[in-house]
């Protein structure tokens, strides 16, 4: 889709903290995260939710949900993973592309959803996504 944010993100017309990419997925660093280290996994395959997107595509993604989620649980050192996937305004999907939040959560943390304030800086995002690669 010609407008759509994730698919910009994907084709690199837009900056990105890439985490991962495979032939169907791409994993990036949210900009706006609830916990150090949210990263969204997203098909490359646009569906705007995920009653739309083709079952050998969400197939295809899963495996990256579950490696990168491993990549970070590993290199983080979280005690568990939040992995959220939202469909439609009313359940609070902000971006019409179907994708998978994975949000490191650690012992002690309080429960709940907001975003980290402030937001992270871009070199801040940089040096994590360093640090999660092992650079």
């Amino acid at each position: 889709m010609d407008d759509c944010l994730f698919c910009k993100i994907i084709r690199g017309e837009i900056p990105s903290f890439k985490i991962f990419e495979d032939d169907h997925a791409y994993a990036f660093l949210d900009i706006n995260p609830f916990g150090r280290g949210h990263t969204l996994v997203v098909p490359k395959f646009h569906a705007d939710q995920l009653f739309r997107l083709p079952p050998e595509e969400l197939a295809g993604v899963m495996p990256a949900v579950q490696r990168v989620a491993t990549l970070l649980r590993n290199r983080l050192r979280c005690d568990g993973m939040a992995l959220m996937q939202l469909n439609g305004a009313c359940a609070g999907q902000t971006v019409n592309h179907v994708h998978f939040h994975l949000i490191p959560r650690y012992e002690g943390q309080p429960a709940g959803w907001q975003p980290l304030a402030p937001v992270p800086a871009a070199q801040e995002l940089a040096a994590l996504r360093d640090e999660i690669l092992g650079r």
